[in-house]
């Protein structure tokens, strides 16, 4: 059931009239909960709030001015402390891009994401509303499950969404970067795998840019050998590391640009022209290795330091980094697509029953079937396959390919 009206969804605004008097309570209904910190604008913490308050004698656009007075918020319900004339117009404008339709100047407009950030947000449901939904729905009297408590089904509910994320719902998750002169970027903070990384040319088009692979692999670890070849320990008895990977640093420093070393040093020409015929012109002349079919540079992770390594071909180049998240980086505010809803609902009646003693083995069977059916259909509805466009990608499919 929708709980945002038009204006609350589009306008990120919603309006009340007041009653008159001291103390007045007004609460909102928007899918977002309001953030306060502040009311005064004077205070470092106002900008921190998601929303502005307006107030207007008439209600007509343009007589509307920034309400700077005392006022609380406390879960969505905001009280005016002083006292407003009745029949008074006042509009909760949440924070959006092109800024609130309210305020007189540029500085009384509202603007921030939140709006824009709240847009298609009925396709989803909060792993919070999963989780009372089950309890009210699967456990008490008469049902399956008599009892359980509200951790063990959170527990099980992000184990969930953890499992549902890699396959099944739509947790990829795409950052746009710029490879910058050191050639590496940092790997994102809810990062569990990659999808794929494209460079952007300037018509907006992406070329995909293909892992290092066997040409390519930074070391985990760098040990100091002593004449010997044999690892050095500090006074902890811990091998001391190097500064720098070698190898990475050969990598790196292997740019085709470089033209005053081949000039300078034969030594270094004969190689890198060996370099470049049997690595650089893969995928560029017939008959070499298909793996390294690719003229749009490479790219590597780097486990030693969580980073994203870059050909130096790449550097200053717009990249779009794809990536799995495991959907649990915003705890139980986490947003599940409503499609898969039954299908964490089957999850989780099927993880209590299985972990508990004494459960007869049928009823465990039952529940992992229904699991496993809801979780195929959560993936068939999540396809999004358009016949349309599956058309258009096989047209090509009758052509011969030459092996």
């Amino acid at each position: 059931m929708m709980q945002e009206n038009n204006r609350q969804y589009y306008e990120g605004a919603q309006g009340f009239i007041s009653a008159g008097g001291a103390g007045q309570i007004f609460t909102t209904t928007f899918n977002t909960d309001l953030i306060f910190k502040a009311f005064a604008p004077t205070s470092a913490n106002y900008a921190l709030n998601n929303f502005k308050l307006y107030t207007s004698p008439s209600g007509v656009s343009g007589t509307f001015t920034e309400y700077i007075s005392a006022y609380t918020v406390v879960d969505n319900k905001i009280t005016i402390t002083g006292a407003v004339a009745a029949n008074t117009v006042i509009v909760v404008q949440l924070k959006k891009l092109d800024g609130g339709n309210y305020g007189a100047t540029v500085a009384d407009k509202a603007y921030g994401t939140v709006v824009e950030d709240n847009y298609g947000s009925y396709s989803y449901i909060k792993i919070g509303d999963i989780v009372n939904n089950f309890l009210v729905a699967y456990i008490g009297a008469g049902k399956l499950v008599l009892d359980v408590k509200r951790t063990d089904v959170i527990f099980h509910a992000k184990r969930a969404l953890q499992e549902f994320s890699y396959d099944t719902l739509r947790s990829k998750k795409s950052q746009e970067l710029t490879v910058p002169k050191n050639l590496s970027v940092v790997l994102p903070q809810d990062y569990v795998n990659y999808v794929n990384i494209y460079w952007v040319d300037q018509a907006g088009r992406q070329h995909i840019i293909m892992p290092t692979n066997n040409l390519h692999q930074s070391p985990t670890e760098l040990p100091i050998q002593d004449n010997k070849g044999v690892p050095i320990q500090d006074s902890f008895d811990n091998n001391i590391e190097s500064a720098s990977s070698i190898i990475d640093d050969r990598w790196n420093n292997n740019n085709i640009k470089n033209q005053i070393n081949l000039l300078n040093d034969p030594l270094i020409a004969a190689e890198f022209y060996n370099d470049y015929i049997n690595m650089f012109g893969y995928g560029r002349q017939y008959g070499l290795d298909p793996q390294y079919a690719n003229a749009n540079g490479y790219f590597n992770i780097n486990n030693r330091t969580n980073k994203i390594s870059f050909s130096n071909n790449l550097v200053d180049k717009i990249i779009n980094l794809e990536y799995i998240s495991d959907g649990l980086s915003s705890d139980l505010d986490t947003e599940v697509p409503k499609m898969a809803e039954e299908a964490m609902y089957a999850y989780i009646l099927h993880a209590i029953i299985s972990t508990r003693a004494n459960q007869p083995e049928y009823v465990v069977q039952r529940l992992k079937k229904e699991k496993s059916a809801k979780l195929r259909n959560a993936k068939i509805r999540l396809s999004n396959i358009k016949l349309n466009e599956f058309v258009q990608v096989t047209r090509g499919k009758s052509k011969w390919i030459k092996h």
